[in-house]
C-alpha cells in the first residue's frame, strides 16, 4: 500500500509544478487544470517519495514538484512495477502506460546539479476513471481487474443473503485485484452468459469468478453458461481446484465447474458455499497471476529447465 504525499500541478507548461492539497481526476484526461492533461498516454506523471528523499540526501533542496511530477506517493518504487500496472485511490483508477520519458528540456534542478530523477524513476498514467485524490489518501497496486457473479435464484430475489461473493472480492482485493463489478443472478443460463459476455467484451476485466450453479441440481446452469462464452478451454484450472477439494471431502466429485477463457479474460466456475470458495481462492490464487500474465503477452511460459 502506498500513501499520498503530495500533489502537484502546473496551470502553463514549462512552468513549475505547485502543492494543492487535492485535485479532481478526469477519465482520459488527466488532472484538472494541470497543463499537462490530454487525451495521450502521460496524463498523470508519478515519483517516488523514497527517490526524492534520496535526491535531497545529496545535499539538494527540493520542494514536491520540483521535477515535474503530479503524485508524490510513499510506499511504492515504481520502476519496479510493469507498464500496465493499475493504481485505485478512492474512486480514481489509473494505469501505468510509460516508466521514465527522454528529457528534452532540461529542468531547473538539472540547470544547477547537473541531474534530474524523473526521466529514470518518474512513471506515467492514464485515468481510466475519475474522482477526487487528496493529500494523505492510501494508494493501491491493482494489478488486475476482476469481475463476480453469483448465481442463486433466492439470493436474486432478495430471499438469501449472498456471503459467497463477497468473500471472493475480500480474498482477491487481498492479492492486489480490483472488483469492477459484483452481480447476483438467477440461475438462468442466458443471464449468466450474457453478464459475462459484458464483463469480458466491454469491462475488459483480466478474471471473471462465478460462484454458485455447478452441482446437479436442475437449476446449476453456470458451467453451460461459462462453455457458452468461451473461446478456448483452460481445463486445468477447474481440474486442479477439484483435485485440492477433492482432499477436504469426497463431494467435490459433484462439482461441474469449468475453466475457459473468452479473449484475454479468463472465467473460473468456483463453488457456492462461502467455506469451500475461501479454500479454493487460497488454493488458487498463488499460481493465478502467472497464468493471467501469460494469457495477457506479459510473462514467458513456466516450463522447468532440464
Amino acid at each position: 500500500m502506498g500513501i499520498v504525499r503530495g500533489i502537484c500541478i502546473s496551470e502553463k507548461r514549462g512552468t513549475q509544478k505547485h502543492e494543492v492539497s487535492e485535485a479532481k481526476f478526469v477519465s482520459d484526461w488527466g488532472i484538472e487544470n494541470d497543463a499537462h492533461a490530454g487525451h495521450w498516454h502521460r496524463q498523470v506523471s508519478l515519483l517516488s517519495l523514497q527517490k526524492i528523499e534520496e535526491f535531497r540526501a545529496r545535499g539538494v533542496a527540493v520542494e514536491f514538484g520540483a521535477f515535474g511530477e503530479n503524485l508524490i506517493v510513499d510506499g511504492y518504487d515504481f520502476r519496479n512495477l510493469p507498464v500496465g500496472t493499475k493504481f485505485r485511490c478512492n474512486d480514481v483508477l489509473l494505469e501505468m502506460t510509460q516508466i521514465g520519458k527522454e528529457c528534452h528540456s532540461h529542468c531547473e534542478i538539472y540547470k544547477v546539479v547537473g541531474d534530474c530523477i524523473m526521466p529514470r524513476e518518474g512513471v506515467f498514467a492514464r485515468v481510466l476513471h475519475g474522482g477526487e485524490i487528496h493529500v494523505d489518501d492510501e494508494l493501491v497496486v491493482y494489478p488486475f481487474r476482476a469481475g463476480i457473479i453469483t448465481a442463486s435464484d433466492k439470493g436474486s430475489r432478495g430471499e438469501r443473503e449472498d456471503l459467497s461473493g463477497p468473500a471472493i472480492a475480500e480474498l482477491i482485493g487481498q492479492q492486489g485485484y480490483y472488483v469492477c463489478s459484483s452481480k447476483i443472478l438467477p440461475d438462468e443460463e442466458e443471464d449468466l452468459y450474457q453478464e459475462m459476455v459484458r464483463l469480458a467484451d466491454e469491462e475488459k476485466v483480466d478474471v471473471i469468478f462465478t460462484t454458485g450453479g455447478t452441482g446437479l441440481s436442475p437449476r446449476d446452469n453456470t458451467p453451460e453458461a461459462t462453455l457458452r462464452a468461451a473461446t478456448k478451454n483452460v481445463p486445468g484450472i477447474a481440474e486442479a481446484i477439484r483435485a485440492y477439494s477433492m482432499q477436504i471431502t469426497p463431494r467435490a466429485m459433484l462439482s461441474r465447474a469449468v475453466s475457459v477463457m473468452r479473449g484475454q479474460t479468463l472465467i473460473i466456475n468456483l463453488p457456492g458455499s462461502p467455506k469451500a470458495v475461501k479454500e479454493s481462492l487460497e488454493f488458487l490464487l498463488p499460481s493465478l497471476a502467472h497464468g493471467i500474465q501469460i494469457m495477457k503477452g506479459e510473462a514467458g511460459e513456466c516450463a522447468r529447465k532440464g
